[in-house]
């Protein structure tokens, strides 16, 4: 049962990001509209004064700075990165992609080192097994509900993300 849940836990951790994108929208919605709001009410006052034409230019001017603002800051990062990356090797600029992967790969080869452990013991001492029970008694050992939880949980935060992004 409790696999079943981390499984569950990992498919819906990996569309985390998606739902969380979808309240910054909604959130960002209701802010644009709030602006929209008071920059009609701002217009209103502006045209009663006669100053309307004079905001429509400031307002323009302001967004282009903001959207030139955006770009160079966005475009210095993009810089700042390639040089980084030009300064590493090539080794260490192709695993910057790799890290969540191999925690993942460290994790699944420390339980299968475990397990074999386990089983290689377990096969150079056979007078531990006397029964049946004995058998099913060592393989929940050896495959324990938590490391199948675990499992579980990153099996479906990997895979179970894919049909998030489609």
């Amino acid at each position: 049962m409790l696999s079943l849940l981390s499984t569950l836990g990992g498919i819906l951790l990996g569309g985390l990001p998606k739902l969380l994108d979808y309240f910054q929208a909604k959130q960002d919605h209701k802010h644009e509209l709030e602006l929209a709001r008071v920059q009609s009410e701002r217009e209103l006052q502006l045209a009663a004064q006669g100053f309307a034409a004079q905001a429509k230019v400031e307002e323009i001017r302001s967004d282009q700075i903001a959207m030139q603002t955006e770009a160079a800051m966005t475009q210095g990062a993009q810089e700042h990165d390639k040089k980084v990356l030009e300064k590493a090797s090539k080794w260490v600029a192709n695993y910057i992609g790799t890290v969540r992967p191999t925690i993942t790969y460290l994790f699944v080869l420390e339980l299968m080192a475990i397990n074999g452990f386990l089983a290689f013991y377990l096969w150079n001492h056979p007078e531990l097994i006397k029964s049946i029970d004995d058998v099913i008694k060592y393989s929940e050992l050896i495959f324990s509900s938590d490391e199948m939880a675990m499992l579980g949980g990153i099996i479906g935060f990997w895979f179970g993300s894919r049909g998030f992004k489609k």
